[in-house]
């Protein structure tokens, strides 16, 4: 699928981008893609922070306008494309669960992951953006157990966050190799789209080898 307005997604091989990249092949839609090389340091040229100044991937322009930040794009894109199915729609009882979810992964569990591989001292509950480790990721894992997704029979955008999320934390050893962590990740893993990003990413990642 074209979309109807201009749609530029601005993505690196072996980076965040990857699942965004997966996402677009789940949505079946092509944007403009414009590949940068982090190692040679491109996304801190003024070219591309006149367009994020954060310098980071992934990133998205529709029409002329960014969507940075990963869970702000994955909405983004499913809302735009709705004909996917993959978020529940305003007035969907999901609707709110499914927010919860895309929002989580950024506000808890990275930040979360991110001082337990740190060995940061744990910070007080009270002034944590997480609270504690365990609770955080006693909640994730509760509602994996439910699954087969995180909306329970349900496929959304959110598991698709998700999933190549808890992938690369697992092969990093961050959270333990709970059946419920790979099994989830290895459905998500398994779906065609992801197979197509992952192949995709590879020949990618091969013209910046070297």
């Amino acid at each position: 699928m074209t979309p109807q307005r201009p749609l530029r997604f601005y993505y690196a091989p072996e980076s965040r981008a990857r699942s965004v990249l997966a996402l677009f092949e789940e949505l079946d839609v092509q944007p403009e893609l414009v590949v940068l090389n982090l190692k040679a340091g491109e996304q801190r040229q003024p070219a591309y922070t006149a367009i994020n100044p954060m310098g980071k991937v992934p990133a998205i322009t529709y029409d002329g306008v960014l969507v940075s930040e990963q869970a702000a794009i994955f909405m983004f894109l499913a809302d735009l494309f709705p004909a996917a199915g993959l978020a529940p729609a305003l007035d969907d009882p999901q609707r709110g669960a499914y927010l919860r979810w895309m929002v989580f992964y950024g506000s808890c569990f990275e930040p979360a992951i991110t001082d337990r591989f740190m060995q940061h001292a744990a910070a007080p509950a009270m002034s944590s953006p997480y609270g504690d480790f365990d609770t955080t990721l006693n909640t994730l894992l509760t509602q994996l157990r439910a699954g087969p997704y995180l909306l329970g029979d349900r496929l959304t955008a959110a598991d698709l966050l998700w999933g190549p999320a808890l992938q690369w934390i697992t092969m990093f050893k961050l959270i333990p190799e709970s059946p419920e962590v790979m099994a989830y990740v290895a459905r998500i893993a398994a779906r065609p789209a992801q197979q197509r990003a992952a192949a995709r990413e590879a020949e990618l990642a091969a013209t910046q080898a070297g």
